[in-house]
């Protein structure tokens, strides 16, 4: 053997190598993050590159959200070429916001060239215009246009959705060249699941799937082959809408035309799993009072002032329920255990509302609660509050009798409890329906409302039957 052959050198270590990333619940070690964190601190640039390698993006996200802020930006820098930038779409808008500003354009257009185009409009559309612009600039043509059009669409619309690359062939094509088009060309997705026939003109024509295409001899024409009636979507058309149609007709990938019916993007399912996760953390956040952008990452100052507004609105209700307590005044001073039980009857009444109001706001979103059976679920809510109501009238009237002796409170608060969990059942749906009605978000809305609701009601009827009852004035 020639003693002067050049050998190439040892493949680096991954950390990977000697600390799993991750424990046997799934969550990631904290030991692995130490190891990466002194990678990145001793500027170890090949041990970084062969476990970012290795992550999926998803792992790669995680990882930068345990990292030290400092730390993020850096390894991003020490693993140049290697980092795969969709791992920013994995991580708080916060934190992708931070790295982003942190590294130069050059860096990121890099990055972004490296991207199916919705992960690259993702990734863009949380910079201001003026950055994004900068971005831009250092990319391609032909890139930066179909970037700057996604961006131009609504933000949640499946415009901003859709990605730009899919097979779009000719409608006089056979089996044949459709099958040797895809193989000679270079630029193929990396996944997809049906091809389309466009006019010369890319008007839509129809959709092949690929399970057809590749059970059909080469010589048929595509044209016996076209789905004509395959369901798509506008560009403008909502993603939550969009979403819903995915899961109504199990669908994988949907074709985008725009306002002249040109096919200019698809919609492929996981796209659509990202969308229901977001819907539904926006819902559940708003019926929290919560802002929908509000993420861990944020600083105690900027989630303090985007719930100081809310809990405002929350104040002022309150001290219209608490007004209520002021109008018998003098009959609480006069029965203590009035002002001892009121809470517990308004309390009850806000958590009945609060499971109708939950339940009503999901089916209207889903679009399973209508006009055609409004009526039948008002209905039946009504009496679920009713039959909860003659139970815990029983259980609370016991109770409030065995504590203060007094025979007749266990009738008034039974009495009251009933009035406020119907109350509690039939404002947790109709509330949500009305702001529905009105255009308004429920999930945003209903809380407040409903709470006030039960509370006025709760005090009003449990104080009003208490001061008929023992003639109280």
């Amino acid at each position: 053997m020639d003693e002067h052959m050049d050998v190439a050198p040892p493949a680096a270590d991954s950390v990977l190598d000697h600390v799993p990333m991750r424990n046997e619940d799934g969550d990631i070690r904290h030991e692995f993050v130490e190891e990466i964190a002194r990678a990145i601190e001793a500027g170890d640039s090949a041990s970084l590159r062969a476990c970012v390698a290795e992550l999926h993006e998803a792992d790669l996200g995680d990882l930068i959200g345990a990292l030290e802020p400092d730390d993020r930006v850096r390894l991003v820098e020490l693993t140049g070429a290697d980092f795969d930038f969709s791992a920013l779409n994995e991580v708080d808008e916060a934190v992708r916001e931070e790295i982003l500003e942190e590294l130069p354009p050059e860096t990121v257009a890099e990055g972004v060239r490296e991207l199916e185009s919705d992960d690259a409009v993702e990734l863009l559309e949380t910079l201001d215009q003026a950055e994004q612009e900068e971005i831009l600039e250092k990319l391609p043509l032909k890139e930066r246009v179909a970037l700057e059009r996604s961006l131009l669409y609504p933000e949640n619309s499946a415009g901003r959705r859709m990605q730009t690359e899919f097979i779009a062939v000719p409608q006089d094509f056979t089996v044949g060249q459709a099958i040797d088009y895809m193989r000679e060309t270079p630029d193929l997705p990396d996944r997809f699941y049906e091809i389309y026939v466009v006019d010369k003109d890319q008007h839509w024509q129809g959709a092949v799937p690929l399970d057809v295409l590749l059970r059909a001899r080469r010589p048929i024409a595509l044209a016996e082959l076209t789905d004509e009636d395959r369901r798509r979507v506008s560009v403008l058309e909502d993603q939550e809408e969009v979403a819903r149609m995915f899961g109504k007709y199990n669908l994988v990938a949907a074709p985008v035309l725009d306002t002249q019916d040109r096919l200019v993007g698809v919609i492929t399912v996981d796209d659509v799993v990202d969308v229901i996760e977001e819907e539904a953390d926006e819902d559940l956040k708003a019926l929290g009072g919560v802002t929908s952008d509000e993420e861990l990452s944020d600083t105690f100052l900027t989630i303090a002032r985007g719930r100081f507004n809310w809990l405002l609105v929350n104040l002022a209700t309150a001290f219209l329920a608490s007004s209520v307590l002021g109008l018998f005044e003098g009959q609480l001073e006069k029965m203590v255990a009035l002002a001892v039980l009121a809470p517990i009857v308004a309390s009850q009444g806000g958590n009945a509302a609060t499971q109708t109001m939950t339940v009503a706001v999901r089916a209207l979103a889903t679009r399973e609660l209508g006009s055609s059976n409004a009526w039948r679920v008002v209905m039946r809510e009504g009496l679920v509050g009713l039959v909860n109501g003659l139970a815990f009238a029983v259980i609370t009237g016991i109770a409030a009798v065995a504590w203060f002796k007094i025979p007749g409170l266990g009738i008034v608060i039974g009495l009251a409890i009933i009035c406020n969990l119907v109350a509690g059942a039939l404002g947790g749906i109709l509330i949500p329906m009305a702001l529905e009605r009105v255009r308004a978000d429920p999930a945003v809305a209903s809380g407040t409302f409903v709470t006030t609701v039960t509370d006025v009601v709760g005090f009003f009827s449990f104080l009003g039957i208490a001061t008929l009852w023992f003639g109280l004035r």
